[in-house]
């Protein structure tokens, strides 16, 4: 886990016991479903890709970001792709020192948003830190791409 991006960035790690789901996940950070920022490995092209950051009680809402990006098709990478684009297996993709130096997007939501939990590359640790720090610490690009999840 190389966690230089957060030399000088207020924050800390937090270890917990996995969980299959994002409420059990909240609930052993110590913190609510809405802080988690899931990174999602998106497929742009081929061998091309962007990290999503997506509060844990929304979903990527497509058509935004295809338009975004500037592009009509996007998926999600699967499990091995996205080990491949990244170095880190799927529940511990962090946006800090992810193989590839892929671009990162926010959704806007996380602006001003407080406290968030990210994944640390390491099962059963998360990082946590101000939402608006990790926007400036891995360059994030500030967009709405999420919608609720009932929608």
């Amino acid at each position: 886990m190389d966690l230089s991006a957060l030399d000088g960035i207020d924050h800390r790690l937090v270890s917990y016991e996995p969980a299959n789901d994002i409420e059990t996940a909240a609930e052993r950070r110590g913190t609510e479903v809405s802080r988690i920022l899931k990174t999602m490995v998106v497929r742009v092209g081929s061998d091309d890709y962007v990290l999503v950051l997506v509060p844990g009680d929304r979903l990527i809402d497509w058509k935004p970001l295809r338009t975004h990006l500037d592009v009509r098709r996007l998926a999600l990478a699967d499990e091995e792709e996205a080990f491949a684009a990244t170095g880190y297996r799927r529940g511990t993709i962090t946006p800090f020192g992810a193989a590839g130096g892929w671009p990162v997007i926010i959704d806007s939501s996380a602006r001003g948003s407080g406290e968030a939990s990210v994944g640390s590359g390491t099962p059963g640790v998360a990082i946590h830190l101000d939402a608006d720090d990790l926007i400036d610490a891995v360059g994030a690009e500030v967009v709405a791409v999420t919608k609720a999840m009932d929608s």
